[in-house]
């Protein structure tokens, strides 16, 4: 099993390339399934969870190429499906699998999908993808870890489509908002969603959809306007859609540059898309500086303890809490952070008190009281965003330190090592 060895205590200097975003990315490969059209993708991330669902829609008879010559490049042709079902074995491992349950039901008027996995942060069940679907028309069951969903049925028996419906859903919900997005795309007549979580990668989401032909207002906000249409076209390579950047990669190098020192520029970044956490780096007294398509990160002082609340978007995102509580483990100063979103989300707390960090958990709360200094250790990577909390917090660390289960941070960083490697990182990938 691969694992990460960093020897720490190196400033970081020079320039990375940001990837696209990966929460953008899965959604969009779900929403080829609502043509029957070729439909491609620019920016596409070389993650594990898109290698993921790449079998998941292979296995349904979607053909998937990433284009050789253009390694970022993918067309997906759903024109063949002929097995509307997502299997366990595939579903298990990617939460975000869930996504093809919208676009199935509302094209090929049913779908099997087992109950999703993903990361042990906490409870994130599907009650209310269920319950907008249901509102459009759909029938559906749960049995033997399966959604079994089917469309409206008429009063001569004849399937129909999904018909449009005001959805308010009980909390904010990304992958919710998406799925009945999606499906309200094709439904008949016109979907209204309200309490529609607003973040970029669902406005990207938006875009491409609009951009196949589909009809939505709201674009950004809380409340969708969908007026369904009887099918959508492809994109061909002249149309290709371009997935924004990941904002959390972004931010991951963001709160490693800060930690370790140094200065780096981001290209291909987006600091519109992580308000909230420039603002707290430039709080702890970082150096940032932006403009159309980069970031420019400096630090050259030991930085102050900043607290913040993780909240929907466009608050402080629950995906950095990990990243920003292994920079305040070396900051001046303590800083209290209040996990808002996930309930199991401080599992990394006990691996970086293994590293000398100072930090206390009452509940929902960690009270990180800055150290001089952290000292390197074999740590366990227990969900994608601790694994790279650990990262940062092994870069600072002085000696070795030894990060197990790095297969969670595959999932969803395009060649970390490489990228922090060609900015002056002391970090290989091993086997042990």
């Amino acid at each position: 099993m691969d694992k990460l060895l960093i020897r720490g205590g190196r400033c970081l200097q020079g320039e990375v390339t940001i990837a696209g975003a990966k929460n953008a990315a899965l959604p969009e490969l779900c929403a080829a399934l609502l043509s029957a059209e070729p439909v491609t993708l620019a920016n596409v991330p070389q993650l594990k969870d898109v290698a993921t669902t790449f079998k998941l829609l292979g296995n349904m008879g979607v053909v998937c190429e990433r284009h050789a010559e253009q390694g970022d490049r993918v067309t997906l042709d759903a024109g063949r499906v002929n097995n509307p079902e997502a299997p366990y074995e595939l579903v298990k491992t990617m939460r975000a699998s869930i996504l093809v349950l919208g676009p199935l039901l509302a094209r090929f008027g049913r779908a099997r999908v087992s109950l999703p996995g993903g990361c042990a942060i906490g409870s994130r069940p599907v009650d209310q993808h269920i319950k907008g679907l249901q509102a459009m028309g759909a029938q559906i069951t749960v049995e033997h870890g399966y959604i079994q969903a089917s469309g409206p049925v008429g009063l001569d028996g004849q399937p129909q489509r999904l018909k449009g419906a005001r959805i308010t859903t009980d909390m904010v919900t990304v992958t919710g908002t998406e799925n009945l997005l999606m499906a309200a795309t094709l439904a008949e007549g016109e979907t209204i969603l309200e309490n529609a979580a607003q973040e970029p990668e669902i406005t990207d989401l938006v875009d491409m959809l609009v951009a196949m032909g589909a009809k939505i207002e709201g674009r950004g906000t809380a409340r969708l306007r969908i007026q369904g249409v009887d099918k959508l076209h492809g994109l061909n390579q002249d149309q290709a859609h371009q997935i924004i950047p990941d904002r959390i990669e972004t931010g991951t190098f963001l709160c490693a540059v800060a930690a370790t020192g140094g200065e780096v520029t981001l290209r291909k970044a987006n600091a519109d898309h992580l308000e909230s956490v420039i603002d707290k780096l430039r709080e702890a007294g970082v150096s940032v500086e932006s403009g159309a398509d980069w970031i420019r990160v400096k630090a050259d002082a030991r930085l102050k303890a900043v607290g913040f609340r993780t909240r929907e978007y466009p608050a402080f995102p629950t995906d950095m809490q990990a990243q920003f509580m292994a920079l305040n483990c070396v900051a001046e100063g303590t800083a209290v952070i209040h996990e808002n979103i996930f309930e199991n989300r401080f599992m990394h707390v006990n691996e970086l008190v293994r590293l000398g960090a100072q930090i206390t958990i009452d509940g929902h709360t960690a009270v990180v009281t800055g150290v001089p200094k952290l000292s390197g250790a074999t740590v366990m990577a227990t969900d994608l965003r601790a694994s790279a909390g650990l990262v940062i917090a092994g870069l600072v660390a002085e000696g070795e330190t030894l990060i197990d289960r790095i297969y969670h941070l595959d999932r969803g960083y395009d060649r970390m090592e490489a990228k922090l490697r060609a900015i002056g990182a002391d970090i290989e990938r091993v086997q042990a």
